[in-house]
C-alpha cells in the first residue's frame, strides 16, 4: 500500500475546537486522550498546499472586507466539473450557500410547502432528515434493497410508497452516502423516472462526487437526459479537500424559472457567501488541486483495503464495499449480537467513536459507520481494536 508523507502525518486535532475530536467524548463516551474519532465526515488531513496558501496570502494581507467580482471563482467552478466531471455549468446557475446542509434546507423551503412530503432513499446521511422536519416538512422513506453487501434501487416499491405518502420532492445522495454506491447510468435514469412519474422536485447532492475509488465513474445527474426542468444540483469542495469548516457550498440550477425561484428565496433571506471559502475553493479548484485529489484517492484506496480485510477477519461483520466516500458502512447483523451490545463494544471496548446506524433512517439498525480518512497507522490500530473487541467471536 503506497504511504504519503501529507497524509501519513498525525496531526493533534485536539483542543483546536475540531467537533470531530472534541466533541466525541459527550456525544460517544469516548476520550479523546485514547480514543479514535472516526464519526463526523471530515478528513484528518491538511488541504493541499494551494488552498493553505491562499488562506495565508489573505490573513497576510490583513484586510478581510466584502469579496467582489466572483467570476474568477464561478469559472473555477465551471472548470472543474467540466475536466473532473464532464459537465458544462453555466456561470449564471451557480449560487453559493454556507455548506450544503445549508443548500439542502434553502431547497426544501423554496419548492416545498409546511406539510409537504419530501422522499429520501435510506438509509441516508441523517443531515437531510433533519432539516426536513425541521422546515415543518415531513420524510417519505424509500428504503434501498440490500442484498449480499450491495444496495440498488427498488423503483417499483417506491413507487407504491409515494403513491401512498404523498410528496413534492426528491433528495438523492449520489455518490451515496452510507453505503458508497457510485449509481450507475441506468439507475440515475430510474431516479429520473421516478421524479417524472410522481412530479418531483429532484435535488440531487453529490458532495462526495470526487471521491470515486479506481475502476469507478461518477456520473453527475445534471448528464442524465430529460431531468433538467426539474433538477437541482447540489456540489461543494469541502468534503474534497478538507474544507467543512469554510461552509462552501454550491446550488447549480440550470433550469430558469427554477433558478428565478431560487435567486429570490436567496434575495429574501439576505444569503452572502464567506470570503474565506471562495478563496479556497479558487485554490482547490485548479490543476495543483486535481493533483491532490489524486493522490488522496490512492491513499485512501490504501486505507479501503485495510479496513476491509480486517473487519472481514471477524466472524459475523461485514463492511459494504466502497465504491467512493471515505465513509465505511459496517454491518453487525450477522454477529447475532443486539445493537446496543455490538455498539457498546465499539465505544467502551475497542474506544472508538462512530456514527450509529439508526440516525441514517430504515435499514441502519444493523450498521456502525467508520471514516477511514486517516493516517493509515489509525486505521491500522482501529483493526486491532475491533479485532480484539470481537475476539470472543473468532
Amino acid at each position: 500500500m503506497t504511504a504519503d508523507p501529507r497524509f501519513d502525518q498525525i496531526i493533534d486535532r485536539r483542543g483546536s475546537h475540531c467537533v470531530k475530536w472534541d466533541g466525541m467524548e459527550t456525544i460517544y463516551g469516548v476520550s479523546p486522550e485514547d480514543g479514535l474519532a472516526m464519526w463526523v465526515a471530515d478528513m484528518d488531513f491538511r488541504p493541499p498546499n494551494c488552498v493553505i496558501e491562499a488562506v495565508q496570502k489573505q490573513a497576510e494581507h490583513g484586510i478581510f472586507g466584502y469579496f467582489g467580482n466572483d467570476v474568477p471563482y464561478r469559472d473555477a467552478i465551471r472548470w472543474w466539473m467540466k475536466e473532473r466531471h464532464g459537465w458544462e455549468v453555466d456561470r449564471d446557475a451557480i449560487f453559493t450557500t454556507h455548506g450544503l446542509v445549508n443548500g439542502t434546507a434553502l431547497c426544501v423551503d423554496t419548492w416545498t410547502a409546511p406539510g409537504d412530503g419530501v422522499v429520501l432513499f435510506t438509509p441516508v446521511y441523517h443531515a437531510f432528515a433533519k432539516v426536513i422536519r425541521g422546515n415543518g416538512r415531513r420524510v417519505v422513506e424509500c428504503e434501498l434493497a440490500y442484498e449480499d453487501g450491495r444496495y440498488t434501487p427498488d423503483f417499483d416499491a417506491w413507487d407504491e410508497v409515494i403513491a401512498r405518502e404523498g410528496a413534492t420532492m426528491a433528495i438523492l445522495c449520489s455518490p451515496h452516502n452510507p453505503n458508497g454506491r457510485v449509481w450507475t447510468r441506468d439507475e440515475l435514469e430510474g431516479f429520473a423516472a421516478l421524479a417524472k412519474r410522481h412530479d418531483l422536485t429532484l435535488v440531487s447532492d453529490e458532495i462526495h462526487h470526487d471521491l470515486a475509488y479506481p475502476g469507478q465513474a461518477h456520473i453527475p445527474m445534471a448528464r442524465i437526459e430529460g431531468i433538467a426542468d426539474r433538477l437541482v444540483m447540489l456540489t461543494a469542495p469541502t468534503k474534497t479537500f478538507n474544507i467543512a469548516g469554510s461552509h462552501t457550498g454550491q446550488v447549480i440550477v440550470h433550469d430558469e424559472r427554477l433558478r428565478a425561484q431560487f435567486a429570490q428565496k436567496m434575495l429574501g433571506l439576505g444569503l452572502s457567501p464567506n470570503s474565506f471559502g471562495l478563496f479556497m475553493t479558487m485554490a482547490a479548484y485548479s490543476p495543483e488541486g486535481a493533483a491532490w485529489v489524486d493522490d488522496l484517492m490512492v491513499y485512501l484506496d490504501g486505507n479501503r483495503k485495510l479496513f476491509d480485510e480486517g473487519i472481514g477477519a471477524i466472524p459475523g461483520l461485514r463492511s459494504v464495499p466502497l465504491e467512493a466516500t471515505y465513509l465505511s458502512w459496517v454491518d453487525f447483523e450477522n454477529t447475532g449480537l443486539p445493537r446496543e451490545d455490538f455498539t457498546a463494544r465499539v465505544e467502551k471496548e475497542a474506544k472508538i467513536a462512530v456514527n450509529h446506524g439508526p440516525t441514517f433512517g430504515k435499514g441502519g439498525d444493523s450498521f456502525l459507520r467508520f471514516n477511514i480518512a486517516t493516517p493509515r497507522a489509525r486505521v491500522e490500530e482501529a483493526v486491532a481494536r475491533m479485532q480484539r473487541a470481537f475476539g470472543d467471536l473468532q
